[in-house]
């Protein structure tokens, strides 16, 4: 890589909005460069699939921008939402001979892509990036517990208040308003795919979203805006 390319992968890094927060986030400018030169930018359109189950795992991917989700198939052929991944979050499967699950974009998106097996041996020279991942692996997995536990006790109210406020907390940088102290999702998802999310049925989401409109918790602008217009309100519902 020349040192003008360098200069200028360098710069997008120190300006990309989740630096702080991302695997590379402990390297130093020469391990920038040369994690540059292994990775390339990749612009998703919503829709469109990034990764697919059961496939050789060739990529790896970290986000910038946008909002992608996580399925599988099931026995008799349905898609099934494994989970959301947002801004920072890391994709794809280091050191694994398949992917698990399938990748699309829910939003115009931006990421970062390896080749995976360039990828692993980056890692395996530069630990402090291995110990990253090491750290998201562990992150991913008490997600992955807190989940189970609200799609196995929680109660339909407290599954989708549960459910926006995390997806407030984790698109926090990228709220596209501030409403008199109140804050403005836009929604990734259908009211069809949250209930897939939460294991809920579309009228019951729909029930719910009325009932904390209702009760002054949120107002819907429209069918993917949601106002979280008292935040304690809404915690103490997800208990």
């Amino acid at each position: 890589m020349s040192a003008t390319i360098q200069q200028r992968a360098r710069h997008f890094c120190e300006a990309c909005s989740i630096r702080n927060r991302a695997i590379c986030a402990d390297l130093d400018n020469g391990e920038i460069d040369l994690l540059n030169g292994i990775g390339r930018r990749r612009a998703l359109k919503a829709g469109e699939q990034l990764l697919w189950e059961g496939e050789e795992a060739v990529l790896v991917a970290n986000v910038i921008e946008g909002v992608l989700k996580l399925s599988t198939q099931t026995a008799d052929g349905r898609a099934q939402i494994l989970g959301l991944v947002y801004p920072s979050d890391f994709l794809g499967r280091p050191f694994g001979e398949t992917t698990p699950y399938g990748v699309e974009a829910l939003t115009d998106a931006h990421v970062c892509v390896f080749e995976r097996k360039d990828f692993d041996r980056f890692a395996r020279e530069h630990p402090r990036l291995e110990h990253r991942l090491l750290e998201r692996t562990l992150a991913e997995l008490d997600r992955t517990r807190r989940w189970m536990l609200l799609l196995g006790r929680m109660s339909a109210e407290q599954k989708l208040a549960s459910f926006l406020l995390e997806m407030t907390d984790r698109l926090a940088d990228a709220v596209p308003a501030q409403l008199d102290h109140a804050q403005l999702l836009v929604l990734p998802l259908s009211r069809q795919q949250i209930a897939d999310v939460l294991g809920l049925t579309i009228e019951t989401v729909s029930r719910q979203f009325t009932r904390m409109k209702a009760d002054g918790l949120i107002d819907l602008p429209s069918r993917r805006e949601v106002v979280i217009v008292d935040r304690a309100g809404l915690e103490e519902r997800a208990a």
